[in-house]
């Protein structure tokens, strides 16, 4: 049986360090011994302020390097951000300076070897410091996915695709999102962390996972040795049904999702907004190609938000982007709806809109259902 452990907590580092220190120790402390080799991977998407709660709290990654440390094993911290400089990332992020003067190494993943992740995928490319390291800890953020609807602990593990390989992945899965939540589901089975603690205690809601969201003070950090248990655990705190979340959905057809048992009260969080998504792709194969193109949400440029900085159609693994003198231009019979560029903006300016046809569409399954 799987174990959850939940505890409201702020970022006060003397309140913070126990409860982090309490979770990994009851959770994967027999794992870590003298001298292992000990991965630490929090969310580090792209570069932002903690205040923006787009990224791990560093107080938290502090933390989990301090019990690594402790206990004599070697501590990594890494990630593959979607764009930028890892460096600069951790500066912003306030992680630089939270592990000044502790022993740990702070790389970006670079290297990469094949690992089998079963079918369909079979052999694909992953970061080789994931796959050699000893023990891997988690450490994922609280926030909205305008794709998967939420990006926790199961999804955190993407980040082992090193680089420009994650939007390959976006454009291999294309506009359906539940082969998307496939490989997702696929990439975490074959890393297995040892135990994932996300930080919900400045969480992220609307628009997210990057800088369009809004952040929401929740106060509660969550633990497990299941990253399925856990995610499950925070739909039921912010009271969404987890077959909405596509990553759980495929979890519970696969048998993946495991009996697990609450150490603490799981606090309920009412009204947290959820970005505008859906996928409505349904009916005969000669329909899809209109229907993704008139139904499904798109993403949408506030052009006096805008700076041109480049990310966007950077990051577009369908290219469905165009720089224009004073604006940019979506090609939506190219979009795959992966919002990789709502993600990656640094000023806010991209988010997703439904479309009429959408809005429709949705009033009359609702009424069929």
């Amino acid at each position: 049986m799987a174990c959850v452990i939940i505890r409201n907590t702020s970022y006060q580092y003397d309140q913070l360090q126990p409860l982090v220190f309490e979770m990994i120790e009851k959770l994967a402390g027999e794992k870590i011994k003298l001298g292992s080799r000990v991965l630490i991977k929090p969310n580090m998407l792209s570069a932002a302020h903690p205040e923006d709660a787009v990224l791990t709290h560093p107080q938290v990654i502090r933390a989990a390097v301090e019990y690594v440390l402790q206990k004599g094993a070697r501590a990594q911290v890494s990630d593959s951000p979607a764009i930028g400089s890892f460096e600069k990332i951790l500066k912003q992020n306030g992680t630089t300076e939270a592990l000044q003067g502790l022993d740990v190494t702070c790389v970006p993943f670079k290297d990469i070897m094949e690992v089998d992740i079963g079918k369909p995928y079979g052999r694909i490319e992953m970061a080789r410091d994931v796959m050699e390291a000893d023990v891997i800890i988690n450490l994922p953020k609280l926030k909205t996915h305008s794709q998967m609807l939420l990006t926790l602990a199961v999804k955190n593990m993407f980040g082992c695709i090193v680089g420009f390989k994650k939007s390959q992945w976006h454009l291999r899965a294309g506009v359906d999102d539940m082969a998307f939540a496939r490989l997702l589901v696929a990439i975490h089975e074959a890393v297995k962390p040892a135990v994932s603690i996300l930080d919900g205690i400045l969480a992220l809601e609307g628009e997210g996972p990057g800088k369009r969201g809004r952040p929401r003070q929740i106060g509660v950090l969550i633990g497990s040795d299941n990253s399925f248990a856990l995610d499950m655990a925070v739909c039921k705190m912010i009271d969404v049904p987890h077959r909405n979340m596509p990553v759980l959905k495929i979890a519970e057809e696969g048998q993946l999702i495991p009996s697990w048992e609450i150490d603490g009260t799981i606090p309920q969080v009412g009204s947290f907004q959820l970005p505008g998504m859906g996928n409505l792709i349904f009916g005969p194969e000669v329909l899809r190609n209109f229907l993704r193109r008139h139904t499904l949400a798109r993403p949408v440029c506030d052009q006096p938000l805008c700076k041109l900085c480049s990310k966007c159609w950077t990051i577009c693994p369908a290219g469905a982007i165009k720089e224009k003198t004073d604006n940019i231009e979506f090609d939506y019979g190219k979009c795959i709806h992966c919002y990789c560029c709502i993600e990656v903006c640094p000023y806010g300016a991209l988010h997703s809109l439904e479309t009429l046809g959408g809005r429709l569409t949705r009033k009359l399954v609702d009424k069929v259902s």
